[in-house]
């Protein structure tokens, strides 16, 4: 059995240069390409072919240090053979999370796509950088075109964005964004000389509006977060007195961040009303098409302008990243596959879910849906028995909340192992 720490010299004509081999040593090609052919196979049979078993368990759970020595961590001196590697990969496949599993639930997971999934592979295996059009020809052209696409549904003519690694990254450069609008000469000069500027958002906005604006330099204490009302929705009034307070502080506001879609109660925040008090105050309103000249710096060694062909293709200059994976091609290669109507479905689908929730949770004693949702997102309460007949209140939500906290820490684990049962997970029949 060949392992991948075996080499061998590529020629026979050896050429040394201080002791080591110029034209090899090589890693051997064949025993490369059995491997991923092996490897192909074990993902293709535990993973994919399992994906949607119900009989499969959602994860074979160990505790952190058992499951150490399980998998044999340890990094040595010298490789070890195939057979070794695929035992290796086996054991993360047999002790991983199946986020795909019919059974598993978690926000940012909505199972396996089969299109998508080859998309990954085809760009592991080809391992581009989406920067030049001279590097990453197709997947340049293709984020275009996706974003093209989007661009044209939202209903604007024209725009400008590039895919990012996910919503923090792409809060953080809305924030930059709206700041580099406000005052320009920040690029160049710094933090130094500014004003003491205030962004607002709503209460119910996503976390990572804090971790942007500590990130910046902007300061988590001039995040302004605006009252929402009982539907989670930001209150355009209260942003207009949130804003003429910071302005008689001698703060300089410069941006609100508005939400479509809010992380637990998935409302949707007055956008109309919103713009009208941004427009009032010169405010940017997360609305961004000032990538290039926000982040170029110029590269020259990449980003030459004699190119023999049309240099606006390379977008690298647009990112704070410069090696930037091409996760549009999985976006590209699943609508291909499904079309708009496909995803479409896939959407109304999704909604026409949550209704089907939301009345099976009225039929059911026990549960007390908190509103009725306006999004896919689903808020309600697990009433256990012991507090089913007391009157709403200060004790009653107390208790409940007391309820809640056992359950995400575990403390009570459900004794009734089911196959797939996580301990840490809480199960509604935890409390009697």
């Amino acid at each position: 059995d060949i392992g991948p720490q075996e080499m061998v010299p590529s020629r026979k004509n050896v050429v040394l240069v201080d002791g080591v081999i110029l034209n090899g040593p090589t890693t051997d090609a064949k025993a490369g390409e059995k491997f991923v052919e092996d490897a192909c196979r074990l993902i293709m049979e535990e993973v994919v072919l399992k994906a949607t078993d119900i009989n499969e368990k959602v994860c074979e759970w160990r505790p952190p240090e058992e499951l150490k020595r399980l998998l044999d961590l340890e990094l040595r001196d010298t490789g070890e053979p195939h057979h070794r590697l695929l035992e290796r990969c086996r054991d993360v496949i047999r002790y991983s999370v199946k986020t795909n599993h019919p059974r598993f639930f978690n926000q940012l997971y909505a199972g396996l796509d089969y299109y998508s999934l080859v998309a990954r592979f085809m760009t592991e295996a080809l391992n581009p950088s989406v920067y030049t059009y001279e590097v990453s020809p197709v997947f340049l052209l293709v984020e275009e075109a996706v974003l093209k696409k989007m661009i044209e549904f939202i209903g604007w003519k024209e725009g400008d964005g590039i895919f990012n690694p996910g919503g923090s990254v792409s809060n953080m450069y809305a924030m930059n964004l709206a700041r580099y609008k406000y005052c320009p000469g920040i690029k160049e000069k710094g933090l130094s000389g500014l004003p003491r500027l205030i962004l607002f958002t709503s209460a119910e906005c996503h976390y990572s509006m804090k971790k942007s604006a500590s990130f910046l330099g902007i300061g988590t204490e001039n995040v302004r977060f605006v009252e929402t009302d009982g539907r989670g929705k930001m209150i355009p009034e209260e942003l207009e007195k949130r804003v003429q307070e910071a302005k008689k502080e001698g703060a300089a506001p410069f941006l609100v961040c508005a939400t479509s879609g809010t992380t637990v109660l998935g409302a949707f925040d007055p956008l109309d009303e919103i713009a009208d008090v941004c427009e009032r105050h010169g405010l940017w309103l997360h609305v961004d098409d000032l990538l290039k000249r926000c982040y170029s710096a110029n590269a020259s060694y990449l980003f030459q302008q004699d190119k023999f062909y049309d240099v606006s293709y390379d977008t690298g200059d647009k990112s704070i990243q410069c090696s930037r994976r091409p996760d549009a091609f999985k976006f590209w290669m699943a609508w291909k596959a499904l079309g708009t109507l496909g995803l479409e479905e896939r959407v109304n689908r999704a909604l026409a879910l949550s209704r089907y929730l939301v009345e099976e949770i009225k039929k059911r004693e026990g549960f007390k849906l908190l509103l009725e949702p306006e999004y896919a997102n689903i808020c309600f309460w697990y009433i256990p028995p012991s507090l089913r007949q007391m009157e709403e209140g200060p004790e009653f939500w107390a208790k409940l909340h007391l309820v809640t906290h056992r359950c995400l820490v575990g403390e009570k684990p459900y004794k009734g192992r089911e196959r797939g049962y996580q301990p840490s997970v809480c199960d509604s029949r935890l409390e009697s």
